[in-house]
């Protein structure tokens, strides 16, 4: 085991080389082909020649390679290398602010939020998958798939304003003319957006709609592994020994279908993390979905790469934590 985990670390490097010098390169000719970014500080102003030429050279854009377009600047990409290994430096924004304190600032509201998103699709995922596998063609089974299917076929963010239309304004303005309703439920919970006051309640909503379409494919996802593995001949043979139903479907039978659902989960944290950039804006979440957005409006390449950088960091992480959870739910298998 271990060193199978010294190998997946070791092939994280030319992982997140190549992704940030594809973002470098993406970058560079963003700025070789549409101007300095510098110049959007002033606005309607024009600033004298000294003036730009000291801010351009203040916030990193001043390198030559930046004014001949197709340059890759492979100069520039490792001395970004140097300040991000070296001494944990990306670089700061147009405003001057450095980019890990834009991330400090961000992360949280993106963690909660995909934490909440990965609990309801799993919990809810499973619990209607299993429901749907074990009971094949009964009510439950036709009413998880048409739902599901109705789910996956709404996009995020026309189901993110139906959802803060309906449950966050109208629903939630009847819960606010209650005085007995506490406010953490009526302006938190069930409140139109991302409210301060109420940093994790607030979030609930958002979470689950972030996390609606991935439910979706869990339950089905699920249903296709339990109705494949209840006919294996491991259970039969669990059955055959006069075990009891629970343990045969919770023990023998779930653990091994969880290896798939397990393996999507996975991938999915970094989809959710990189793709809340919808849901984030909906509900007014000042997360890294927001942040990046803002990033590439403005052409700040150094925000854009230092957190996309630390995103395929968290990425190759969860995925190598997701394939060590594999030995834990089947004990066939094995890395050594």
């Amino acid at each position: 085991m271990g060193r199978y985990v010294i190998r997946r670390l070791l092939q994280f490097i030319p992982t997140v080389l190549g992704t940030m010098f594809l973002l470098h390169y993406v970058t560079s000719l963003g700025i070789q082909f549409s101007g300095n970014p510098v110049r959007a500080i002033f606005g309607d102003r024009r600033p004298s020649e000294a003036q730009l030429a000291a801010m351009t050279e203040k916030l990193g854009f001043g390198d030559p390679c930046l004014s001949q377009p197709g340059n890759p600047c492979f100069g520039l990409f490792f001395n970004r290398l140097q300040d991000v290994f070296l001494h944990f430096d990306f670089g700061i924004n147009l405003q001057q602010e450095p980019v890990t304190e834009l991330v400090s600032r961000a992360l949280p509201h993106t963690l909660k939020l995909v934490l909440i998103a990965i609990v309801f699709e799993a919990v809810v995922g499973i619990i209607a998958g299993v429901l749907a596998g074990l009971r094949s063609g009964s009510f439950w089974d036709y009413l998880i798939k048409i739902s599901t299917v109705f789910i996956i076929s709404v996009p995020i963010f026309v189901l993110g304003v139906v959802v803060r239309q309906y449950v966050g304004v109208e629903f939630g303005n009847r819960l606010r003319g209650y005085d007995w309703m506490p406010e953490v439920i009526s302006r938190g919970v069930f409140g139109a957006g991302f409210i301060a006051d109420y940093p994790f309640a607030s979030l609930i909503i958002p979470g689950m709609v972030l996390g609606a379409v991935s439910l979706a494919t869990t339950a089905r996802l699920t249903r296709t592994s339990i109705m494949e593995n209840i006919r294996a001949d491991y259970v039969r043979t669990a059955k055959a020994k006069g075990l009891a139903n629970k343990r045969v479907i919770g023990v023998h039978t779930l653990r091994n279908s969880l290896i798939p659902v397990i393996t999507y989960l996975g991938v999915d944290i970094g989809s959710l993390m990189g793709g809340a950039v919808v849901t984030e804006r909906i509900f007014n979440v000042r997360g890294i979905g927001s942040l990046v957005a803002q990033a590439a409006t403005s052409g700040e390449a150094p925000v854009a790469i230092g957190v996309v950088t630390m995103l395929v960091m968290v990425f190759l992480l969860v995925n190598l934590l997701v394939d060590l959870l594999y030995a834990v739910l089947d004990p066939r298998i094995r890395y050594e």
